[in-house]
This record gives structure tokens, sequence and C-alpha cells, in this order.
């Protein structure tokens, strides 16, 4: 037996209480060890131990001569592992949970495993037991991990190379499409640029942040795999490297199923607006947006609208935006329209009303209509310079719904949907379906696509009703819509009860762009910008309207 200098390794592969130096084995150098500290759970050479002893925070640590261990060795029983625990890494991985089929240190036991009842000392746990075909059967599993997940992240940089092409290509296409219009455009190419950019950005990170976990694990796996490889590891250092290893094996697994979901870049789109040069001053951004995309929230921020006459709090129930970039608010508890400046949010014009009013629209650039539900009237009224009635239409229902279409206005009672021209005719009326059943019980809001074709009722008891120009009923969708908006790309926001829904023109759910905040109250309207840049909310009694960026 060699000692203090290099090991004879023929002699030690048959003599199984010669062990090898901890500190020279880290060094790629084989000494014996002849020396055990209690506390490391080490090995050490007569020149190692002297190092160990100088180290102060090390020299209260019990060193024993290996002789001194031989009972325990001969007793049957392994040398306890060298892995050092991940969260405590002072201490070693040398306990065994059954209950959990978990390794840990000492610590990780008293703190995770307190309650299980078989927890056991790995080097007493593995007595006259063999993990050889377990750690054949993980390190194959591990190696083909490896190469799959090598594979998909290979996969990941490929798509982050076609997604910064696409994001190219669209940029491109944004910087060619300016040269077409005025001199106001630099403005608004900085804001199309930003939106692309902050879409490509969270794609970008999105894959960055997968391919990151990828290489993490895959180097995860890659160490569990090398040290299942290692030459003949004693039996209990060879259990913690299959657990270990199964561990890594379960990681790996669910990332891979996590990072399956692929990336289409040709979902986004930069679709010039043709008249844009017409409308440059109201638009922000050179991207016009499509039904077929759900809305998404960026930002959100909130502006008081409350003016000093107001008697009661404020109960925004409708909204339009006009041409001028204003946005015209109705204020049912306080009856009156109130004008708001869209680029700072503040009422500069208020306007009362003989009734409570309920829902607006806007007839033109000029003029507006509004319902006032208790009166049966339906109020013209001009929102130039100055706010101001020009023509009424008397009704014989009690209604709220409003909306305004080819010189048509569409008028919603409690249970029927009406059709009047604009001097005061009405000229048709939807309550019931083709089987005689009520359409409606209590419909609140309503909308009307521009080509006619499509009605949108808003009820609070049968939810979102789609009817064609006819009366036939295309969808019937939730339970107690209270107000629908009609987007200008075509597609419709429902706001049930604290969140906004989004609908396609034939009234299929989109998907949820609002989710409910439990402790604001519920949502009165909903609706867009021309832009479709800006969404609006208002709450029952908030004296505060809520914009978002979408």
């Amino acid at each position: 037996m060699a000692t203090g200098g290099e090991i004879d390794t023929d002699i030690l592969s048959d003599e199984i209480y010669d062990v090898l130096c901890s500190m020279c084995e880290n060094r790629g150098k084989k000494s014996e060890g002849e020396k055990f500290c209690v506390d490391c759970h080490d090995y050490f050479c007569i020149n190692c131990v002297k190092v160990h002893s100088q180290v102060p925070v090390l020299a209260s640590h019990k060193v024993l001569d290996k002789s001194q261990i031989k009972s325990g060795i001969s007793q049957g029983l392994s040398r306890a592992p060298a892995e050092r625990c991940d969260r405590h890494s002072h201490k070693h991985i040398d306990m065994y949970c059954q209950n959990h089929d978990n390794v840990g240190c000492t610590t990780c036991m008293t703190i995770d495993h307190r309650s299980c009842k078989d927890i056991f000392y790995i080097p007493e746990f593995i007595q006259n037991k063999s993990y050889q075909v377990a750690s054949r059967e993980i390190q194959t599993k591990l190696k083909v991990l490896a190469r799959t997940l090598a594979v998909q992240a290979n996969k990941f940089q490929q798509d982050k190379q076609s997604l910064l092409k696409r994001k190219a290509e669209l940029l491109d296409d944004i910087r060619k499409f300016r040269q077409e219009i005025n001199d106001q455009l630099d403005k608004l190419e900085k804001c199309s640029v930003d939106e692309i950019e902050n879409k490509f950005k969270l794609l970008e990170d999105k894959i960055e942040e997968g391919l990151k976990q990828l290489q993490t694990h895959k180097a995860k796996v890659t160490s569990a795999n090398d040290k299942l490889a290692s030459p003949n590891p004693n039996q209990a250092e060879l259990f913690v490297h299959v657990k270990m290893g199964e561990d890594a094996e379960n990681v790996a697994n669910k990332l891979i199923e996590d990072t399956k979901v692929k990336i289409t870049v040709s979902d986004i789109e930069f679709q010039p607006d043709r008249n844009l040069l017409q409308k440059l001053k109201q638009n922000k951004t050179m991207l016009t947006k499509t039904a077929g995309n759900l809305l998404q929230i960026t930002g959100e921020q909130s502006y008081c609208v409350k003016v000093k006459s107001d008697e009661q709090a404020c109960h925004i129930t409708s909204a339009c935006y006009m041409e001028n970039g204003t946005i015209i608010l109705v204020d049912n508890t306080n009856m009156k329209l109130k004008r708001l400046e869209s680029h700072n949010y503040t009422i500069t014009d208020c306007f009362y009303l003989p009734e409570d009013p309920w829902e607006i629209c806007k007839i033109n650039e000029t003029q507006v209509a509004v319902t006032l539900c208790s009166q049966q009237e339906v109020h013209i009224i001009s929102v130039g310079r100055q706010i101001k009635t020009t023509r009424k239409i008397k009704t014989d229902f009690i209604y709220g719904g409003l909306a305004y279409s080819n010189n048509h206005l569409y008028i919603s009672g409690r249970t029927s949907v009406y059709i009047y021209t604009l001097s005061g005719w009405k000229l048709k009326q939807f309550s019931t379906d083709q089987s005689g059943h009520d359409l409606f019980i209590n419909s609140y809001s309503l909308a009307v696509s521009k080509d006619t074709t499509r009605i949108y009722v808003a009820d609070g008891d049968k939810g979102l009703i789609v009817l064609d120009n006819n009366g036939q009923i295309v969808s019937k969708h939730l339970l107690g819509a209270s107000y629908c908006h009609l987007t200008e790309a075509g597609s419709v926001l429902v706001s049930y009860y604290k969140n906004v829904l989004q609908f396609t023109s034939d009234g299929e759910l989109m998907g949820e762009v609002k989710k409910a905040d439990s402790w604001k109250s519920r949502i009165l309207s909903v609706c867009c910008n021309p832009q479709m840049s800006k969404m609006f909310i208002s709450r029952a009694g908030e004296d505060n309207i809520e914009v978002y960026d979408i």
C-alpha cells in the first residue's frame, strides 16, 4: 500500500479499505486517503489533511485515522456519498426519504420531510443492493434526452433567425409605405416601428427564455449522465446519481413538452391603411388591426371625469369617439353629455339633458344621437363648438340601446329591436324568433355592422345575441351581457359583468381582452378609438374612466 504518494491502482481495486483523497481527486490526482473528516465526510492523504487542519473554519472538525473507521466498513456499510447538497452546500447528500423517493442532506430531511416515517441513512439503506441496472437505464434515457434537447435548442435558434428575418421584412414594408404619404409620417413611423419592435421583443424574449432553459437543462442532463458513466462508483454514490438522473429526466421531459409550441412569425403582418392620407392627423400608428386579431392590453391609465356641477357619482353608461379626436360621454346619474379631450383626457364641455340618458351613437362628424330612457325619446345632438339638441324622435316604448348605420337608427326596447329613419319613421321591429319565442328579455346595448347585415344586442339576461338584417338569430353567447361595441376592424367587444370579451363579426368568441378585477365595480361600457390603439372602460358609480393601450 502506498503512503502519502501516488496509489497503485491495481492494488486499490482489490482492497475495499483503500480510498482516494478527495482533494487530490478533485485535482485529477490519485492519492490514498489516510485520514477521514467526520464533519466533511471526506478522505484526505497525509499532505492534504495538513492543509485541511490549517483552515481556521475547519480546525474544529473531527479527523480520524482510516483504521478508526474500519469497524463501520467491515460491517458492510458503504462510504457516505460525496455529492454536495444544492441547497445546503456545506452538507452531503447522505439521506433517503422512501416515502417521497427523494435523496437529500440531513437539513433537507429535517425541513422538508420531518413528517415522513421512512427516512434512512443511505449507506445503511443500500446494503446488499445494486443499482447498476437502474444506472444503465437512466443513462440511456439521459443520452436520448440530451439529443432531444439539442435538437429543440437548434430549432429555437432557427425560429429566432426566421423571426428576425420576418421582423426586418415588416419594418422594410413600413418604411416603403412611408414614402407615399406627407411630412407628418415622421411621427407615425416612430410609433409604428415601436409597435413592431415591442411585438417582436416579446417573441424574442420568449425564444431567448426557452433557449436558455433548454441549454441549462441540457447541461444538467449531460452532467447527470456523466456522473452515471463514471467508472466503478460505490453503491451510495451510484444511488444518488440515479435519483438525480431521474430528477433531471423528469424536469427535461416537462421542459420539452412546454417548449413544443410553435411560434408562427407569419401571424404578425404589416397591412398598410390606404385611407391613411385622409386620416393622418388622427392616426397614431401605421398599422391596421384586423378583426381576426385578439386585442392585447399593453398599458393602463385612469382619468377622473367628474366636474364640479356633478351632484352624484358618475355613472358613464356609454361613449363614442368623434372624428376630431374627442370622446362624448353619457353620464346617466348626472343627466349630462360630457366632451372629453382624448389627448389629455380632460372634460372641456358639458350639456344637460332633461331625463336620464343611456346610450349614445355617432351619426356623422358633428352629430350624435342619445336615448332618454324614461322620456321615451331619442335626441339628435350637435357636438360642434356648442353642444345643442337639434331634433327629437318620439317613440311609445322605454328603451336603452342605440346604434346608427346606413341612415337608420337601431333602437332597443326591453324586449324588441326597432329600426327607424332619422326623420322618425318606424320601419321594422324584431321581437320573436322563428319559433315565436321572445328574442330578448332585457336588452341594454346595440351595435350594427356598417353593411347592416349584423345586429348585435347585449341582453342582461340572455347575453350577446347576433341577428341578421331579417331578425334571424346568427348566434347567442354568454348570460348577462351589459354592453357591446363594434370596433373599426369589425370585431365586437362585450362587457360581461367585470371582464371584456372579444367576438368575431358572426358572434364567435375570440377570447378575453380584459380579465375581471374582483375589487372593482361592474363594467358599464367599453369602446375603442378608430385606430384601435386605445380601449376605454367605464364602471358603475365610478368617477374615473380606464384607458388601456392595445
